[in-house]
């Protein structure tokens, strides 16, 4: 949620930060937004007075109580339409309140500096690692096919186009990259594991708040949990454009990681996430980029995304797999979670980041396109071999 504090000191900064997302709606809300806060400012101050003028009453009406035993019918006419007046702003203000606070739920964060301007087209890739392989050979659906690992037939008979069915060593392939990113990010990386419902609250998912505040815990910040999450989502592409295999899928698996961290801390922890999902990539031996995207390309909540894409060199693209991104306190102001730094000190809002670490689809698609062997069996990298319990993908009566 938009800080209003920042709002009235630096309407200016705000308007420059937001029109970066290049949508004008944003203006007219936030037009809206300063004239509620006017009035509510202005409301506040005509109860604030006239509760002072109720109170310096109420210490006359005590001594003419104990002078006449009663208060004179004028003084107690005026005193309920003092009375009247103050419930009525009083409503005024709750309704006034509650508006502002539903109209600020749909601006958006404020993109960071370091974000390029423009839209996707300014996206900006910062790194990279690994070879990629000449695009060419052949796409991970028919390798798939090959393989007897994946049946989308079946599967769209069953839900609908866009739900993948694996079978035999392809449904182990998923639980074994499910296990192996789980250990790598609890063993090595220091996140907590939950298992959370599939089912929230609709205020949980207005303030997309995954866990409880932290009360007086500041000292223990950062804080990093990661969740195997089975994921539904619409796709939207025209038709026929991507929607074989794995690219564009309604349902698909991923794992989850979420941190927690001050503010002044906010930047190092992005980085550190990114690395972790990055790190995912490097044990499969995935060539693979990270992209900042553009100030008109981040997400509604976000002030700074990258993505991770990794190569598939069958379909000759580069497929997004996660991002990872920082909210700054926006998610925090929307679903209270605070912090106290000290014990005794003021709470402050923290900041939340998130990221995919990572999602399966494209990843499985990566995988099966680069290790594809000459003979059509697919090798396993050494770290996720172990979860597969083999070293190789191959056909039923292959080697």
């Amino acid at each position: 949620m938009i800080d209003l504090k920042l709002l009235r000191a630096s309407p200016d900064q705000v308007r420059a930060a937001l029109a970066r997302r290049g949508d004008a709606s944003i203006t007219r809300l936030l037009d809206e937004l300063e004239a509620l806060d006017i009035r509510r400012r202005a409301l506040t101050g005509q109860l604030d007075q006239l509760k002072a003028e109720r109170n310096a009453a109420a210490q006359g009406d005590a001594r003419l109580m104990k002078d006449q035993g009663a208060l004179p019918a004028d003084v107690r006419t005026q005193r309920k339409q003092l009375g009247d007046r103050i419930a009525g702003l009083d409503l005024e203000l709750r309704e006034l309140e509650a508006e502002l606070e539903r109209k600020a739920l749909f601006v958006p964060n404020l993109p960071l500096p370091e974000l390029p301007d423009g839209d996707a087209r300014q996206n900006q890739i910062v790194r990279a690692w690994g070879e990629p392989a000449r695009a060419g050979g052949p796409p991970h659906w028919e390798i798939a096919e090959a393989l007897g690992i994946l049946d989308p037939a079946r599967g769209a008979k069953l839900a609908g186009s866009g739900f993948p069915l694996f079978v035999g060593a392809g449904a182990r392939l998923v639980r074994a990259l499910i296990n192996f990113m789980l250990d790598l990010h609890t063993r090595e990386h220091g996140y907590v594991e939950v298992q959370p419902p599939l089912l929230v609250r609709r205020e949980i998912m207005t303030g997309t708040g995954q866990l409880p505040r932290f009360a007086d815990d500041g000292a223990t910040l950062p804080r990093g949990y990661v969740a195997y999450t089975p994921c539904f989502r619409r796709e939207a592409g025209a038709a026929g454009k991507d929607t074989r295999g794995l690219l564009r899928v309604h349902q698909f698996d991923k794992v989850e990681l979420v941190r927690f961290s001050r503010a002044a801390a906010s930047a190092a922890e992005h980085e550190r996430l990114t690395g972790h999902a990055e790190e995912v990539l490097r044990r499969l031996e995935l060539p693979y980029r990270v992209v900042l995207l553009a100030a008109g390309d981040v997400g509604f909540a976000s002030a700074k995304t990258y993505d991770l894409e990794v190569w598939a060199p069958g379909v000759g693209a580069w497929l997004e797999c996660s991002s990872s991104s920082t909210f700054t306190d926006f998610q925090a102001r929307r679903a209270n979670i605070r912090c106290r730094p000290q014990p005794g000190s003021k709470p402050e809002f923290v900041h939340t980041l998130n990221a995919s670490g990572v999602a399966l689809p494209r990843t499985i698609a990566a995988l099966l396109e680069t290790h594809r062997q000459p003979d059509g069996a697919v090798v396993l990298p050494p770290a996720l071999a172990p979860y597969a319990g083999t070293e190789r993908l191959a056909a039923a009566g292959g080697g």
